[in-house]
């Protein structure tokens, strides 16, 4: 895509369809984001490439700028983190085993969840999970709209309330690898590593910085700044601490569904601050249509 100078430009590198968790097919979710507004868009589905074919299609067809992503769970002490891909290479060999063990963990979770939730008394209900995940692996949110039409729980608050949620019978988190090994996939296929949402695993501000530095340390460069549901002091603090290290700064909506007025497709709580490196300038294809140099207007609806 050609941006010329006095063209706006609306990023958004995290957002989910019905290739993981999310409600939108991959083209309906480039579509939305199109009519949003956003010009640049990662589909970072969770632990897996498999919405990418469809949703390179529809932004030919509508003109967007997609760039490859993915969300990748991983094990970091006691806490499981989720670590953006941006712009690697999906045909890569490796990459491509890589994700294969990761389905692999995946399947073995959504065994142990379904397990785990066998007292609830729902007949076949890994099967049935399955066949909602469109015969993917079903992830939690999967799960919950089984317990839902079972009449086990009311909504999907309350599913996630008393089976799934963190602490719950079906928040499982052993299978995952090691922070170490999942930011080395994504460096090894030539992307670019980087934390999402810091705040929302409620660590101390000590914890967090520790947990930057391991990540620094095997070679993840960035840090999600801005993202949907965060206060301006979550995003003073994220914007100060990526500024004084150097990490790189990415934004997201972490779209899931249409609905939730405060997480949608290019719209995000406030603009990136000032003095932070981009991580978009950093990625494959993009550094001269978003060069430095070049007067850019970035709009983001607030």
């Amino acid at each position: 895509m050609t941006i010329s100078a006095t063209q706006s430009v609306r990023i958004d590198l995290h957002c989910h369809s019905t290739a993981s968790d999310g409600a939108l097919s991959p083209g309906d979710v480039v579509r939305r984001a199109a009519d949003n507004g956003v010009t640049h868009l990662a589909l970072t589905d969770h632990d897996t490439t498999a919405g990418l074919p469809e949703a390179r299609q529809a932004s030919l067809d509508v003109g967007l700028s997609l760039i490859n992503g993915i969300e990748l769970s991983c094990q970091w002490r006691s806490h499981t983190i989720h670590i953006v891909g941006l712009g690697f290479d999906d045909e890569d060999p490796q990459w491509q085993a890589a994700l294969k063990e990761q389905a692999d963990n995946r399947w073995q979770r959504a065994r142990m969840i379904e397990e785990r939730l066998r007292k609830l008394g729902v007949d076949d209900l890994l099967t049935k999970a399955t066949g909602a995940a469109g015969g993917d692996v079903p992830g939690r949110p999967h799960f919950a709209r089984i317990l839902i039409d079972e009449g086990v729980v009311r909504d999907n608050g309350q599913a996630f309330k008393r089976y799934l949620g963190a602490g719950k019978p079906g928040d499982v988190k052993a299978c995952w690898p090691s922070l170490e090994v999942v930011t080395g996939w994504i460096r090894s296929a030539g992307g670019i590593a980087v934390v999402a949402h810091p705040k929302k695993y409620k660590m101390t501000a000590t914890k967090l910085r520790a947990l930057m530095k391991d990540f620094v340390d095997a070679g993840g460069q960035g840090m999600e700044v801005l993202t949907s549901g965060q206060s301006s002091g979550d995003l003073g603090f994220l914007a100060e601490l990526c500024r004084r290290e150097g990490y790189l700064a990415s934004q997201g909506s972490d779209f899931h569904f249409p609905g939730a007025a405060w997480c949608d497709l290019g719209r995000l709580p406030g603009v990136l601050p000032e003095g932070l490196e981009p991580v978009w300038r950093h990625l494959p294809g993009l550094q001269e249509a978003l060069r430095g140099d070049v007067k850019l207007q970035v709009q983001i609806s607030q």
